[in-house]
């Protein structure tokens, strides 16, 4: 049996959550004061890049099992929108305001939509390209 060669998602997906990491800790480090944002917008417009560029190689990747992929996104991104939503929440629960709430929620969405990827991706990587009858 040969492995089918797929492009590196998990891998570009990780470097994608691993400056969203670097960025939110950078900022945490602030609080409650202000925060110099230089750094962690140039951060986030790098995760955001590499979380496009994960995309369009993963909208390339032919004889996949697409339908196992959307049936374990489906529910990664449901639980990963009730998690991102309580982080939210305690963002504003303790008063971050204005831009430094911006650019921790959308830091925030690129982490909670990366971590769908990478658990759907790693779960059709193996699965038959085709559903077996009665499935």
């Amino acid at each position: 049996m040969t492995e089918r060669r797929l492009p590196p998602v998990t891998e570009v997906a990780a470097a994608s959550m691993v400056l969203v990491i670097v960025a939110v800790i950078y900022l945490a480090s602030y609080l409650p004061r202000q925060a110099p944002l230089g750094l962690a917008v140039g951060l986030l417009i790098a995760s955001a890049v590499l979380f496009a560029a994960n995309l369009v190689l993963l909208a390339r990747v032919r004889d996949f099992a697409w339908w196992r992929f959307f049936q374990v996104g489906r529910w990664a991104v449901l639980a990963y929108l009730i998690i991102a939503g309580m982080i939210e929440y305690a963002f504003v629960y303790d008063k971050t305001r204005g831009t430094v709430l911006v650019v921790m929620t959308l830091l925030l969405a690129l982490f909670a939509a990366n971590v769908p990827v990478i658990l759907a991706f790693t779960v059709a990587r193996f699965e038959a390209t085709r559903p077996a009858a009665g499935r």
